[in-house]
């Protein structure tokens, strides 16, 4: 799919100033390395304009990108994502399932990567408990191989008959974490195409809504941004979109 890079910068523009610049992505578009696609990076280089990624997401996934406009600006922020201080969450539609997720939780499942390079819990599924409202693994039923301590919060917002809307706190940032995560607790998003075989919507309905960092070019010393997500991400729900809480 090639990128008219003027049109979704112009459509999907958050924020910009000297540093960075924020897009609200659509789900479908890769942010970076596609090989035998069109990607953010490429496309807004062919036009002159040269962008770093500060973090990312999966192409499936809408919502909230931020980019480096050069390599000064790009290290003071991506190392506070390799610091775990950058505060991120996502939204998502998971199947409600027979067994509801409680008002909050975290899940602590380390990932591992395994058959043709897919991200799994480093452990077989039938060794997941679950204690209250957490998820975790016995250290003794890890799986041989290398894995990743990998921790999510989340906290319900409103139930649906067979949607539930979360949002998500990812406190280490793995990659396809927050997938993995709620498909092997019983709750895939809705339309994952690694977990969701229902092919009851055209899209992943998992959206980047907030990012806070700090940034001491600004103001405040804060560079705090929201990303609101569009109708496709709400359309399997009934009625209107639901009312979203403000920042904490």
């Amino acid at each position: 799919m090639d990128i008219d890079w003027p049109e979704l910068r112009a459509r999907s523009l958050l924020t910009e100033d000297e540093a960075i610049l924020a897009l609200n992505k659509p789900a479908g578009i890769s942010v970076t390395g596609e090989r035998h696609d069109s990607d953010i990076v490429a496309a807004a280089e062919e036009h002159g304009e040269k962008l770093y990624p500060v973090h990312r997401i999966d192409k499936v996934t809408s919502g909230l990108i931020l980019f480096a406009r050069d390599l000064s600006a790009h290290g003071p922020l991506t190392r506070q994502f390799n610091k775990q201080t950058a505060e991120k969450v996502y939204l998502a539609l998971v199947a409600s399932g027979s067994h509801g997720l409680p008002e909050s939780g975290t899940i602590e499942l380390p990932l591992s990567v395994g058959r043709k390079n897919r991200v799994r819990v480093a452990a077989p599924r039938e060794t997941i408990r679950r204690d209250g409202d957490r998820w975790s693994v016995a250290e003794s039923d890890l799986l041989n191989t290398k894995n990743y301590p990998s921790t999510t919060e989340f906290t319900v917002l409103t139930r649906h008959p067979d949607h539930t809307v979360v949002a998500l706190r990812p406190i280490t940032g793995r990659r396809h974490q927050l997938r993995v995560h709620l498909a092997w607790i019983g709750h895939p998003i809705l339309g994952d195409p690694l977990f969701d075989r229902s092919g009851a919507t055209a899209r992943a309905h998992l959206h980047s809504w907030r990012l806070t960092l700090a940034a001491d070019w600004r103001p405040n010393g804060l560079l705090s941004l929201e990303a609101p997500p569009g109708d496709d991400f709400w359309s399997p729900l009934p009625g209107p979109p639901p009312v979203l809480p403000g920042p904490r």
